[in-house]
């Protein structure tokens, strides 16, 4: 017990020497920031997919052996263009039948049977083509994808999307490929909300103004819609506005140099960095920001307040 009492003691010494022997004081200084002109806009950031607008999967209507491809995956195609032949069931197994009895009955069954083909419905892109001549395929099967135009499908958080407007203009970049940007325009956004993360998303459709050879569907992007844009307003940064009670302020210097005052202004669009001053300030003005950084004390070494201490009648009596 004496021991755990002399350690309790030595532990509290030690705390009041370093708490009250090495005290440091805040220094105050101040950083300033100059009212200047510029451009600013609000942006809605988020993170995109490129996807068909409309997917269309072309299935057989019939079961059977493909004969012949006629597309590849990239290509274009118009409405009414063959994509590929298919003989159905009877027919493959009655031309392999045919081929034991030599070509010209082989001939003939292909000119009496006619094989199946399958015709693009729509203008588009073929997408997916993974089968080869030769692979039996049923009629849920899809054999071709087609698609109409590839799209930007933004996922935009339900705390922004108030600011999303069809025609706003927006700036793509994709992961594969950074260096290449592709403006594009909002065309749709759905009503019904996607739950991600316990977070509302709603999908936003981003129609680009034109589509690089790189894109394919599925690949990651990156989207800044502009839902506003000013230029040549009065600008500062955001760490030079304070905000309480609603209101935005701003402290100026009045005439000694740690003398200020606060002032308040109106703000108006943001962005990461900065804010639009709209009223209370001028280009040019100056406004000041406190900045507090810890000091050190002057004196190396602190008083030990467990040392013991002469008083000024004991110190005199000792000269």
């Amino acid at each position: 017990m004496i021991l755990g009492s002399v350690v309790a003691v030595a532990i509290l010494a030690g705390v009041l020497f370093f708490t009250l022997g090495r005290k440091g004081k805040s220094e105050v200084t101040w950083r300033e920031f100059r009212v200047q002109s510029g451009s600013i806009r609000s942006v809605v950031s988020t993170t995109a997919t490129i996807k068909p607008q409309n997917r269309l999967e072309i299935k057989s209507p019939v079961s059977g052996r493909i004969d012949e491809i006629l597309v590849k995956e990239g290509d274009f195609v118009r409405k009414g263009r063959p994509l590929l032949l298919v003989s159905s069931t009877e027919r493959a197994a009655l031309l392999d039948a045919a081929t034991q009895k030599g070509k010209g009955e082989t001939e003939y069954w292909k000119k009496v049977y006619n094989q199946t083909s399958l015709i693009s419905p729509i203008d588009g892109q073929v997408i997916v083509s993974s089968l080869n001549p030769g692979q039996t395929i049923t009629t849920s099967d899809a054999v071709v994808v087609l698609s109409d135009r590839l799209i930007i499908k933004a996922d935009v958080d339900e705390t922004d999307i108030g600011n999303v407007k069809l025609g706003q203009r927006a700036d793509i970049s994709l992961d594969a490929y950074p260096d290449i940007n592709i403006t594009g325009i909002v065309d749709h956004i759905y009503y019904e909300s996607t739950l991600v993360n316990n977070v509302n998303i709603y999908h936003v459709d981003i129609v680009p103004e034109r589509v690089p050879d790189v894109f394919r569907s599925g690949m990651s992007a990156n989207v800044n819609i502009f839902v506003k844009e000013k230029q040549n307003v009065l600008l500062l940064p955001l760490n030079a506005v304070r905000s309480r009670n609603g209101n935005s302020y701003v402290s100026i210097r009045v005439a000694s140099a740690d003398s200020v005052k606060k002032v308040q202004v109106q703000i108006g669009l943001k962005d990461d960095k900065n804010v639009e001053i709209v009223q209370g300030l001028a280009a040019g003005d100056v406004v000041v920001v406190r900045d507090t950084t810890f000091a050190l004390p002057k004196n190396k070494a602190g008083n030990n307040p467990f040392m013991p201490q002469r008083r000024p009648s004991q110190q005199g009596q000792g000269k």
